[in-house]
């Protein structure tokens, strides 16, 4: 499923629209998630297909639950859009958020968010998006330093939104408390930080929550290698990102082509960081040293 996932997810990547649901998906199929995660009777995990159709007919559902009550309440302003989505997202399907979530891998995998109705901001942020293109409404993501909320328009679009934070079921925020939540990230707020979320960078700090998760936890680096390994397909990623494979592969025992990126990488540090250069190739020296 490796290859094939990883084939599908470069190309999507680099697809004129990129899928950011689609990314996570794939992304999510890179870990082994056991049984169907909306089958948790199946004996066999899920082949990538029925991953993707199972994880994608679960939207749908909530979106036709969303459709429904707009056909039924017929909100007229982004205020009414907003209550509506906190009342079907929120209440009614119970897509929400604890502190606790921040301890699960769980909670960066669409497919068990989707099972679970929990996880990360960033995570239920996504799902209202996904969920509301699909019933026709106007909500994106904004991208706020340490939390992760939506923007809601009215039905037709336009210029006029509210801000909502569906990590707590879709309650609704003021200018003054996002400042705060960017504030408590040790970041000034601006309006720039409110303009929309785009669809690779959502994916990237989504592979990086997965990355600094498994960073922290040292018996996880192979999941934090492919974490990794993903956000290097993406078309922009911090190129620092290359020698954190590198490193990743030695930790993980391939020591010669954790060298081999090593030596790569600091061909790239000599024009700028000489000094970084030279240390990054004496580890090199030092993985390799660890074959004898």
């Amino acid at each position: 499923m490796t290859e094939q996932s990883r084939a599908r997810f470069r190309s999507t990547a680099r697809a004129e629209h990129p899928d950011p649901v689609l990314l996570c998906l794939l992304a999510a199929a890179e870990h082994t998630l056991g049984p169907h995660p909306f089958d948790r009777d199946a004996e066999e995990p899920p082949t990538l297909d029925a991953l993707l159709a199972a994880c994608q007919a679960a939207i749908e559902r909530h979106a036709a639950a969303v459709r429904q009550a707009v056909a039924e309440r017929a909100p007229g302003t982004p205020e009414e859009t907003a209550a509506l989505l906190a009342a079907v997202l929120g209440g009614r399907e119970r897509f929400h958020g604890r502190q606790s979530d921040y301890r699960r891998l769980e909670s960066s995998l669409l497919p068990e968010v989707l099972r679970r109705r929990r996880g990360l901001p960033i995570m239920l942020a996504l799902v209202w998006s996904a969920v509301a293109a699909r019933a026709g409404l106007t909500v994106h993501g904004v991208a706020l330093p340490g939390h992760f909320i939506v923007a809601v328009g009215g039905p037709v679009g336009g210029e006029d939104y509210v801000l909502a934070d569906p990590f707590h079921g879709g309650r609704l925020l003021d200018l003054d408390d996002a400042a705060r939540l960017a504030h408590r990230a040790g970041h000034a707020f601006s309006p720039e930080l409110l303009t929309p979320a785009q669809p690779l960078d959502i994916v990237l700090r989504v592979l990086g929550n997965i990355r600094n998760w498994a960073a922290d936890r040292p018996e996880h680096a192979r999941t934090q290698l492919w974490a990794t390994e993903l956000s290097l397909l993406l078309p922009r990623h911090p190129a620092q990102l290359r020698l954190e494979r590198a490193e990743l592969l030695v930790r993980t025992g391939d020591f010669l082509a954790g060298a081999a990126e090593m030596d790569s990488y600091a061909q790239i540090l000599d024009a700028f960081d000489p000094d970084t250069a030279a240390r990054v190739r004496q580890d090199a020296r030092a993985a390799r040293h660890r074959l004898n």
